[in-house]
């Protein structure tokens, strides 16, 4: 069983880039996984990485290794999967909006069918920290590219301006995106967050402006409630107002200049084999996610094109 962990704590090594990142990972101090590391080259007689303060870089005797480690260790997870995969929580993490609308109500539905598992879910409009938060699977609304993670697309999310009439009626209605500048923009904020600046495709090409208002929420559905009470301009997804287009409580602002799309994705922090339970969950967020996001696009779809 020593092997067996020091070749696990070799693989998340390498595939984390340093020995710090795999510890979080793996629960374990940096010191523990270069003692293991160590004592895997020792075991072998062979040095498996090159280490410096800054970097470290696979041997040509360490890539070859490692190579056929991946495949051992996808043996290792295949048999462990085949007699815990019945068992045990499910870590899950949605933005707010998409989580209170989909996720949830989808979650008990799905614990129902499987009561032999627990399934933690975690909604927040941050990004949280996938390894760090121990997560099994992460829906995500934005552009991502981190080759760390399994990444499948579920739909892209078609996005609007939208405001009260009342508030179009006090503040006037912006002709322009350069007219955004001096109206009232209800802003997500959090760490990290661009909200205070909009990109719009303006004859398909995208601006992107300063925006400002007096209000700012790290929670997505305040702003729509902040919005539909007259107080600004919020930028959405459509799938989360799209009852209150269809009633006409918010309207489109500025309809010939549309946000860009954002991609609704599932992530995984693992390239390597999934639990049977993890992908029966995922596969059922990909395809709800995918007929969420449709059918409220397509229930608003002719009011976006006036």
């Amino acid at each position: 069983m020593g092997l067996l962990e020091d070749i696990r704590v070799f693989v998340r090594s390498v595939e984390k880039g340093s020995f710090s990142e795999a510890g979080r990972d793996l629960r374990l101090s940096a010191a523990v996984v270069s003692h293991r590391v160590l004592s895997l080259e020792q075991r072998l007689n062979c040095r498996l990485l090159n280490r410096t303060t800054r970097k470290m870089q696979l041997t040509a005797a360490g890539r070859s290794f490692f190579e056929r480690c991946i495949d051992v260790m996808d043996a290792v997870e295949r048999a462990e999967s085949s007699v815990t995969g019945a068992r045990g929580a499910i870590k899950v993490t949605a933005p707010l909006g998409l989580g209170r609308r989909l996720v949830a109500p989808m979650v008990t539905r799905f614990q129902s069918a499987h009561p032999e598992l627990d399934i933690r879910l975690r909604l927040s409009d941050h990004l949280l920290d996938l390894i760090a938060e121990g997560i099994d699977i992460a829906l995500r609304m934005a552009s991502l590219d981190d080759s760390t993670f399994v990444l499948r697309k579920v739909a892209d999310v078609e996005r609007i301006l939208c405001a009260s009439p009342d508030y179009l009626v006090q503040s006037g209605v912006p002709k322009v995106a350069e007219d955004l500048k001096t109206h009232k923009c209800l802003l997500l904020r959090f760490p990290g967050s661009q909200q205070f600046r909009w990109t719009l495709l303006v004859q398909n090409r995208p601006i992107t402006l300063p925006v400002r208002g007096p209000v700012d929420s790290d929670d997505g559905d305040i702003l729509t409630g902040w919005a539909l009470s007259g107080a600004g301009i919020a930028l959405k997804p459509v799938f989360e107002v799209a009852d209150h287009l269809a009633s006409g409580a918010l309207v489109p602002v500025l309809p010939d200049f549309r946000p860009p799309p954002l991609t609704l994705s599932i992530l995984y922090p693992s390239r390597r084999l999934l639990s049977p339970n993890v992908k029966l969950l995922s596969d059922m967020l990909f395809e709800e996610g995918r007929n969420h996001i449709r059918d409220n696009l397509s229930r608003v779809g002719k009011r976006l094109d006036k």
